[in-house]
């Protein structure tokens, strides 16, 4: 970015802020310490300086063991080459007991992946009504089914989706052909070996490479044999003729066709957007929709990429996070097959460009009917502040509030300590932890703690939370179309399996409405074509929508 644009994007973003009304109605309080939570993250390194610590990594929030809250799973490191540890890091699963209480059930249920944890999906991909695990690696990937006991077993020979030896980045479940059975998705970032590592440096210190230094890798796509079993089927579905520095990833029909098509953030070059014909054949479409570079035409280091209906206009658009000096990006869908960069007219980049950008997700924090913007925040380089006086390693996340207008502000200053926390952050998820029907959120910090934002925003909307449960399709609706109407408001989501950055959140799908006290109309659209709908749905409440037109409440 030369200083010319560079000073051009301040400009705009200063006047968008200025412009902007004060105060905030989100409140985020950090209760990491009253948790019970004492996981720390280690990238493995040495002072060697290989390419993986600095993406390293994601989290998963989920529910494990089927009792009706979500449960927190992280990522961890491993020692590299030339480092030496006391103990072995393990990945760690936390159990949600209630009151912001987590116990440490990792090794009970079996999922202390001792491997160099980057990126996470969950998902039923045996269709037997609990959710799977499965883990993007340096290294050996790992497939963790769920027995239903609150146990797991790693599966990952018989199925078959080790992926060899990669540097590992997001990953997906989807249904790519409709069979009724979950395919995965497994984005590789780049091609490294020990004896290809460089290093190099900015004003006489040492830094972590670019990852140009390292060729690209075409991702690898499994297909779902319904037998417990994949197949490796990258070439014959597209995907496998483009190789790309794969790191965040999304699936989710864009087009409003039916399928699910798959959005992959690349570091240093252009984005890829798969469009599914339905078949689990795909085509890659970043350029024609708009998607592949930003407003200028320049390609970006996209990290964490989320997709929602900021606008409420009934298409899911797309934001995408960068590197500093760079924009994170807003790409608003215009329903015809391409999308706009409508960064700077909204305001949604405001706060990132001095940033590296990672976790972000639409998230309707104050339940007023429109989907707000959490950013996290951290520079990959730990010694930045020596050659770079424009940034620091340890940066404070950015919240932007939706004013229901088309434009974000930032709200980050006014909303509470949990956005005061400074560290350098990656991973991040956004869930109901506390099932009081407003959405928290955690964050992976690198090399530390990890952070848990309890949602208290003071004047709070009604809402409705969705669970879906699949009978001819996925057992756990994913790609599945929400739709709700509320008097004047209509609200679309997704179903996802992974997202964001190299993270998994939001399987229970929220909706916030507002001061709308009655709900007239939820339709799912399930894939593969079915469609029901729910009338008079009571708001304030969780409730379980089943193929085939059945519901129940639950909590």
């Amino acid at each position: 970015m030369t200083a010319q644009r560079y000073a051009i994007f301040c400009a705009v973003l200063l006047a968008i802020s200025l412009a902007a009304p004060t105060g905030a109605d989100i409140l985020l309080r950090d209760v990491t310490k009253q948790s019970g939570i004492d996981f720390v993250h280690t990238d493995g390194g040495s002072g060697r300086r290989y390419i993986m610590e600095t993406v390293s990594a994601g989290l998963a929030l989920f529910d494990y063991d089927n009792d009706g809250d979500t449960d927190i799973y992280f990522l961890n490191g491993a020692p590299l080459k030339g480092t030496t540890v006391k103990g072995t890091p393990r990945n760690a699963l936390y159990r949600n007991d209630g009151g912001w209480k987590f116990t440490d059930v990792t090794e009970s249920a079996r999922v202390g992946d001792a491997g160099y944890g980057l990126g996470v999906a969950v998902g039923d991909y045996d269709n037997d009504g609990d959710a799977d695990l499965y883990l993007n690696n340096y290294g050996p990937n790992v497939l963790y089914r769920n027995d239903g006991d609150g146990t797991f077993t790693d599966v990952t020979a018989k199925a078959g989706v080790a992926n060899g030896s990669q540097v590992g980045a997001g990953a997906c479940f989807l249904d790519m052909n409709g069979d009724g059975d979950l395919d995965l998705y497994v984005s590789n970032y780049l091609d490294f070996a020990y004896d290809k590592h460089v290093l190099t440096a900015s004003k006489g210190y040492p830094v972590y490479a670019n990852p140009r230094f390292y060729p690209p890798l075409p991702d690898t796509f499994y297909r779902n044999n319904g037998d417990g079993t994949f197949t490796d089927v990258s070439t014959e579905s597209g995907v496998g003729a483009h190789a790309g520095w794969g790191m965040g990833i999304v699936c989710g029909d864009y087009d409003n066709d039916g399928d699910t098509d798959i959005f992959i953030g690349n570091d240093v070059a252009e984005n890829f957007l798969f469009e599914n014909d339905g078949s689990g054949k795909f085509e890659e479409v970043g350029l024609m929709t708009g998607t592949a570079y930003d407003l200028h035409g320049d390609e970006q280091g996209s990290m964490g990429v989320d997709c929602g209906d900021y606008d409420n206009d009934g298409w899911l658009d797309f934001f995408v996070t960068s590197y500093q000096e760079q924009l994170a990006t807003l790409y608003r869908n215009l329903g015809d097959g391409s999308f706009e960069d409508v960064t700077l007219q909204t305001g949604a980049g405001t706060g990132t460009l001095p940033n590296v950008t990672w976790g972000n997700s639409f998230v309707d924090f104050d339940n007023d009917g429109d989907r707000d913007l959490f950013i996290a925040c951290g520079h990959l380089q730990d010694n930045v502040e020596k050659f770079d006086g424009t940034t620091t390693y340890f940066e404070k996340n950015i919240l932007m509030r939706n004013d229901g207008a088309g434009k974000f502000i930032d709200v980050s200053a006014t909303s509470g300590d949990g956005m005061a926390v400074k560290l350098s952050s990656r991973g991040a998820g956004f869930d109901d932890l506390d099932n009081d029907g407003d959405i928290d959120v955690v964050i992976l910090n690198s090399r530390r703690e990890p952070t848990l934002l309890r949602n208290d925003s003071p004047e709070k909307g009604h809402w409705l939370q969705v669970r879906l449960r699949g009978k001819k399709t996925n057992r756990g609706g994913v790609g599945a179309h929400v739709i709700v109407k509320a008097g004047d408001l209509t609200l679309l989501d997704e179903v996802h399996s992974g997202r964001g950055y190299q993270s998994h959140y939001g399987t229970r799908l929220h909706f916030g409405l507002g001061k709308r006290t009655k709900i007239d109309q939820v339709d799912v659209r399930w894939i593969g074509g079915g469609v029901d709908t729910f009338e008079d749905v009571p708001v304030d409440q969780c409730i379980t929508l089943i193929e085939g037109g059945a519901k129940s409440t639950s909590r």
